[in-house]
């Protein structure tokens, strides 16, 4: 096989780059354009490489997209989750005594909700210190503990 039918057959058939076919014969990159230009698809091979280019353009921007907003969101939940941190750092902070709500809230398997006095009360079977609440009364926004499990 003469070295134009090689070029004609990689270029047009396997789809190649003419820098590559040039790679692979050992010739010069403009000799590949050369032959190829003369043939008489190159008009639509180049129409078809042109739309596949954009094609992959298109899935490109998509994906750098869908990058974009998981890397945004991810930047708002890490933003979320070290305000929640803050927040539990100064609520069961040494400096100053912990209410008996906000320790609820932080330990909410200790404590079942108690329909009759609408107040959190300690589950039996817990070991615990003298210091911890055995009651929390008057829970007004029942939904402000986030756990239903207690409730029950």
């Amino acid at each position: 096989m003469q070295v134009k039918e090689v070029v004609i057959e990689k270029f047009y058939n396997e789809h190649q780059k003419p820098s590559v076919i040039a790679k692979e014969l050992g010739v010069n990159p403009s000799y590949v354009t050369k032959v190829i230009k003369k043939d008489d698809r190159y008009i639509r091979e180049k129409e078809y490489r042109a739309s596949v280019s954009k094609e992959n353009r298109k899935e490109a921007k998509r994906e750098w997209i869908r990058n974009k907003r998981q890397n945004d969101y991810s930047k708002q939940l890490y933003e979320y989750v070290k305000m929640q941190h803050n927040q539990a750092g100064r609520e069961l902070s040494y400096s100053k005594e912990i209410s008996d709500l906000a320790f609820a809230k932080w330990n909410r398997g200790m404590f079942r909700y108690d329909k009759n006095s609408s107040g959190l009360v300690l589950n039996k079977g817990f070991k615990f210190a003298f210091d911890v609440p055995k009651r929390v009364s008057n829970v007004v926004n029942v939904s402000s503990i986030k756990n239903k499990r207690i409730y029950v």
